[in-house]
């Protein structure tokens, strides 16, 4: 490969790193838990009914027993049909469907230090997803595959103030690492493979408010994160880029009705706008700017829990969720992204007084997202029609106290 056409790729590669699709917006992941897959994660950050809460809030560790472990499993289902409108490609095939399923583990354990103060630690995948689609395709100058996986671990501390307020801070050290396919050129077929990986150090921080026995009120923030992405291309030719994965805040309120049935609610904003503009770097070289031109997005969810009897609690959710992503012009074929709303439903069976297991199902509904993407200038073709989108959330929670 000579220089050139590495200065054409490198940007066109890491263009594709910052696009992707999981159940959130961007390629943001929701399921840190399977429990709140119901409730389409409404009132994350109030409830507080598993370890898990080390991710969302760790303030509410202070409503957990004395020790509490929590695991689980999702698996997220997307579906990505192109059908081609006026594409120049030289190349038939509309992809197949690119969507790819994602398996996301989680683990968390809470212990009480003290009557007031407690320890947490949680392992979990706050972003990532895979995209694939048939070879050749009109898109595959542009993505043929793309993946992207973190590792998050979360240790932290939760001090119950009073009977009406807690307060709770993690650490977050976070592994990021993504692999990015596709043809050199709608002229030149060969494949092409980036690399990229680096480990940085975030934060989060919550309060959970008891506002009355029948009434929780919990806000939530986690950092962004920068990453110093390093990697290569095709295994020998230097890569690297910076990228700031966004910030989230998240206000959420828990209300018992009655003996039966609470209501849950959720308003988060997630900061996209943190990957609007990137350099990119062919050893010190600047390459070029890439403007993204992300938005910062909103999602709101409702939810309720109606206890059944005395071993089974039902679960239901319903959640609009924005895609970063402003119109067909910026949209990327490996982020063929739009507005969603969830569906959600759920169980929790309590084994005992100690243990319990949830589980959750959940189809996210996308308005069909129209593309529009030329990059022919830089010899990867103009993709231009419309995705038909679909994501199916399944996922199984175990909870044990002690």
């Amino acid at each position: 490969m000579n220089p050139r056409t590495t200065m054409q790729i490198v940007p066109a590669l890491v263009l594709g790193l910052f696009a992707g699709q999981a159940s959130a917006s961007g390629f943001q992941l929701l399921e840190q838990n399977a429990s709140g897959i119901g409730t389409a994660y409404a009132g994350s950050a109030a409830v507080a009914d598993n370890a898990s809460t080390v991710f969302y809030n760790p303030a509410g560790m202070t409503q957990l027993q004395d020790r509490e472990i929590s695991v689980g499993v999702s698996a997220v289902t997307p579906s990505f049909k192109f059908a081609n409108g006026s594409s120049n490609a030289v190349v038939a095939g509309d992809g197949g469907d690119g969507g790819s399923t994602r398996f996301i583990p989680n683990a968390y354990l809470s212990a009480a230090l003290t009557k007031d103060l407690y320890f947490g630690l949680g392992i979990s995948s706050p972003f990532g997803l895979k995209t694939e689609y048939d070879n050749p395709w009109k898109g595959g100058a542009q993505s043929q595959k793309f993946e992207i996986r973190t590792v998050n671990v979360n240790p932290s501390l939760a001090w119950r103030v009073n009977d009406k307020v807690s307060l709770g801070f993690g650490l977050n050290w976070q592994k990021f690492d993504a692999e990015y396919q596709r043809l050199a050129s709608t002229t030149d077929l060969s494949p092409v493979r980036l690399n990229l990986d680096d480990e940085a150090w975030g934060w989060n921080a919550g309060v959970l408010f008891t506002l009355s026995p029948s009434t929780k009120l919990g806000l939530a923030y986690r950092s962004a994160v920068k990453f110093e992405t390093t990697g290569d291309i095709n295994g020998s030719t230097a890569a690297k880029a910076d990228l700031k994965l966004p910030d989230t805040f998240t206000i959420s309120v828990a209300q018992k009705l009655s003996d039966r049935w609470e209501m849950l609610g959720d308003l988060s904003r997630t900061g996209w706008s943190s990957m609007h503009k990137v350099d990119i770097f062919n050893g010190t070289s600047l390459t070029q700017t890439l403007d993204t031109d992300f938005r910062n997005t909103w999602r709101v969810a409702l939810g309720a829990n109606y206890l059944l009897n005395d071993a089974w609690k039902l679960k239901f959710g319903i959640a609009y969720d924005q895609t970063p992503v402003k119109g067909a012009d910026t949209r990327l074929v490996s982020l063929p992204d739009n507005n969603r709303v969830w569906l959600s439903l759920g169980a929790q069976w309590k084994l005992s007084t100690s243990s319990r297991i949830d589980f959750g199902g959940a189809y996210l509904y996308l308005k069909d997202a129209d593309i529009n993407n030329d990059q022919t200038a830089a010899g990867r073709g103009l993709v231009n029609g419309t995705y038909k989108d679909s994501i199916w959330v399944f996922g199984a929670q175990y909870s044990q106290s002690f």
